[in-house]
């Protein structure tokens, strides 16, 4: 072997490996979801005919959802993740501080005459400052419930104040006939309407906002199905699909000619709405 040839080898040896590539930035996420599971805490919620709590369904379903989503490449945050107390108003606040796309607050429903009543279904909301209907009233009353008492302020007269606010409620009433519509084909549960109702959860959120009253746990049949996997597959999957379905709609009419939204019409009465 020639001196020359010996050198190279050498040198060739002793080279310093190539850098390797920088790794490519993680892609920033399509969109961002703030869930917001009813109660929690010293707030049971609604009571199940096995003695389940609202709180705790609630939280099961909230985690099942974010899963699904963070596969369609949302960044989603828990207003809680564990059964600690969470006051009203600072629900809507995390939203606003994460800078959220929507905010879904999760909740069961519960009859007035306790378990054992004959009322099942699925309900969805978005803020207004009128109920639109008596039943609709008593919802918003229930969840209300929870407002601290230090919380001097009366129902969400003021939500049409400013343009943004008609802009966020036609955006809500849009998200919540999108979510109804896939939650009630994905579960076949009877379908009791999109309504409105002053509920303080949603109040100051500065984004779309929905709040689903997603079956009866008063329901001898469905408030046990209501505590099941099976169950709350079906509901976070519903749920999801139609969060993207909201999102695909929301695309296709994006224009920069598009017109101002207006404000969300009102919804169904309770005469039209199956029971």
């Amino acid at each position: 072997m020639t001196p020359t040839l010996v050198l190279a080898l050498l040198l060739a040896g002793s080279a310093a490996p190539a850098p390797a590539p920088p790794a490519a930035a993680p892609a920033p996420p399509a969109f961002t979801v703030v869930l917001d599971p009813g109660h929690g805490g010293e707030k049971d919620g609604a009571l199940s005919v096995e003695g389940r709590a609202e709180k705790d369904i609630t939280l099961q379903i909230a985690r099942l959802l974010r899963k699904k989503l963070e596969k369609q490449g949302a960044r989603v945050v828990l207003t809680r993740t564990a059964d600690v107390t969470v006051d009203l108003p600072r629900r809507a606040a995390i939203a606003n501080a994460e800078e959220a796309d929507l905010f879904v607050s999760l909740h069961l429903n519960s009859a007035p005459g306790g378990p054992g009543s004959p009322a099942r279904g699925i309900e969805t909301y978005f803020l207004s400052a009128d109920a639109t209907d008596a039943s609709a009233s008593a919802v918003a009353a229930r969840e209300n419930a929870d407002r601290p008492r230090s919380d001097p302020t009366d129902a969400v007269g003021g939500i049409l104040e400013d343009l943004e606010d008609q802009a966020n409620l036609a955006e809500s009433s849009r998200l919540a006939q999108a979510i109804h519509g896939a939650l009630v084909h994905g579960t076949r549960a009877p379908d009791r309407g999109v309504k409105q109702a002053p509920f303080h959860v949603l109040n100051g959120a500065r984004m779309a906002a929905v709040l689903l009253e997603l079956g009866f746990v008063s329901h001898p049949v469905e408030g046990k199905e209501l505590a099941r996997p099976a169950r709350q597959e079906a509901i976070a999957g519903s749920i999801a699909a139609g969060i993207a379905a909201w999102r695909r709609a929301g695309t296709a009419d994006a224009s920069p000619l598009q017109a101002p939204l207006q404000a969300p019409p009102q919804s169904p009465s309770a005469s039209s709405v199956s029971r």
